[in-house]
Formats: structure tokens, C-alpha cells, sequence
């Protein structure tokens, strides 16, 4: 049976307008072990100013490695979503991320199906999805990075739905990266679904969801993109934990949330329980 470790997902760092670097200290003051950054294709204003957190794909891998180090973290994996089905928006940019992860450390890349193109059906949807994952595995097969497919988007809102883009392409390199709190949303049973991927689980995002967020979208959405602080909403913890530790990998649990205050109240609650 694996290891359970917590990491910070960056993302709780984007409504303060901050960089990448100031997410890393706030990260380690904290005293998580991991983070999960974001990569994003080419270059844009608001992180080249110091305004938001994402790093480009055309910055230096092992920069990040060092930068990560020099503060104690390490990092569970990167954040690479997009719509699968798009290979011209989405292919060569998830393969970039799995290069960029084997050259800086991380296990695993994280992406989704993402928002389907509107005149494409089901059918054609799933041979453009195994064509985009089918090229990213041949890369990610040769460097030992898992790609984390997660529950948030119009196929993958549902066990079986996520099971079938899973089973698109038989490669040891695809893996689950499961979103508890998008997982909630959609209106599944988070504990048997958890307990349905096991096996396959490389990755967790750590993600709750508060009474308020539950009442007003349960079930109308198929997920959300940060949550509450963990042990503030309606996660059971103790559960997912005992779920996880029955699988066979190391797992990071990579806490995702709105703000920093989240983030420690996070750490605080499932340090507690871990």
C-alpha cells in the first residue's frame, strides 16, 4: 500500500495577484511538503508581471526544480488541463507539460476532456480524445510521468463516463488523478468512486466543498475550479484517507482551494487525521 503525503495546489494563490515564487513561500511557511504548479503555452502579461502564478512552458524546468528545493518542497505534479478533444488547442501543449514534468521532477501531468467542440459528436469526441492521449502516452511511456485524467468536464462527470476515457488507450503512462470536490458536484458517491480507481489513482486533488457551494450547484455542475478549506465543507476525511491508503501508490493529496487562509486551515485539518 502507498504513501499519503499533502501538497498545495498553486491555485490557492490566484486571487492574490501574486507569482509563482511568492506561491512556493507561502507553500513552505505553511509547511507543506509538495506543490502543484500550472503551466500554461507560450507567454502572457499577467504572469510575466508578477500577477499571477502559472509558469511558462518556455521557462526552464529544472529553474522550477531549484526553486522548489531551495524551500523544501517538492513537487506531486503539474497542471496541464484542457479539451482532450481538441488535439490543435490541446495536443502539443500537453505534450510539452510531460516533457516539462519529466525534466523537473514531476510524476504526473493532470488534465481532462475539458469544454467539447460544439458541432463534434460523442463518437467523433472520443477518436479525437484517444488521438491526443495516445500521442501524449508514447512521450510520457519513455519518461515515467503518469498523465492524471480528472472527473470535471462533460464525459468524465460521471464513473463510467471517466472509466471510458481511461480505457481509450491501454498505456501503463494513463492514470487517475480524481477531484473529490468536482466528483461531489456532479452528484456521485465521492467514497465509491474513490474506491472504484483506487487501483489507477496516481494523484488526488484534495478539494472540499462548502454547505452553501453544495446547496446552490450539487448536481447542475460537473465540477468547480477551487474549493473550500478542507475540513470546512462536506468531505469526510477520515474516509477518503482510509479509502486511499488501501492503494497501491503514493498518493499526495494536493489541497485545492481559494486562498491562502484555506490553505492553512487545510494543512492544519488533514495533518491532523494523517
Amino acid at each position: 500500500m502507498g504513501k499519503i503525503a499533502i501538497g498545495m495546489n498553486l491555485e490557492a494563490t490566484r486571487h492574490h495577484d501574486k507569482p509563482f515564487l511568492w506561491g512556493l513561500d507561502r507553500a513552505a511557511e505553511i509547511g507543506y511538503e509538495y506543490v502543484e504548479p500550472m503551466v500554461h503555452f507560450g507567454r502572457e502579461l499577467m504572469s510575466e508581471a508578477g500577477y499571477y502564478h502559472t509558469v511558462s512552458l518556455f521557462d526552464d524546468p529544472k529553474w522550477m526544480a531549484e526553486e522548489c528545493a531551495k524551500r523544501g518542497l517538492k513537487i506531486s505534479g503539474i497542471q496541464a488541463h484542457g479539451p482532450l478533444g481538441r488535439p490543435d488547442r490541446h495536443g502539443e501543449y500537453l505534450k510539452m507539460a510531460v516533457r516539462f514534468a519529466a525534466e523537473c521532477g514531476a510524476p504526473v501531468v493532470n488534465t481532462d476532456e475539458g469544454i467539447k467542440a460544439p458541432w463534434t459528436t460523442k463518437a467523433e469526441d472520443m477518436v479525437l480524445i484517444r488521438y491526443t492521449l495516445q500521442e501524449a502516452a508514447f512521450i510520457a511511456e519513455k519518461r515515467g510521468v503518469k498523465i492524471g485524467l480528472e472527473c470535471h468536464a462533460q464525459y468524465s462527470k460521471t464513473p463510467e463516463g471517466l472509466d471510458e476515457l481511461y480505457n481509450l488507450v491501454d498505456s501503463p503512462s494513463i492514470g487517475i488523478n480524481l477531484d473529490t470536490g468536482n466528483a461531489y458536484l456532479c452528484g456521485a458517491d465521492v467514497y465509491e468512486w474513490l474506491e472504484r480507481v483506487c487501483g489507477r489513482l496516481v494523484h488526488l486533488h484534495a478539494k472540499d466543498i462548502s454547505v452553501a457551494h453544495s446547496e446552490a450547484e450539487k448536481g447542475l455542475v460537473t465540477g468547480t475550479p477551487v474549493g473550500c478549506g478542507c475540513g470546512d465543507g462536506v468531505i469526510d476525511w477520515k474516509r477518503v484517507i482510509e479509502i486511499c491508503k488501501k492503494c497501491p501508490n503514493d498518493l499526495v493529496f494536493s489541497v485545492e482551494c481559494g486562498s491562502i487562509d484555506e490553505a492553512k486551515r487545510s494543512y492544519e485539518h488533514l495533518s491532523s487525521l494523517l
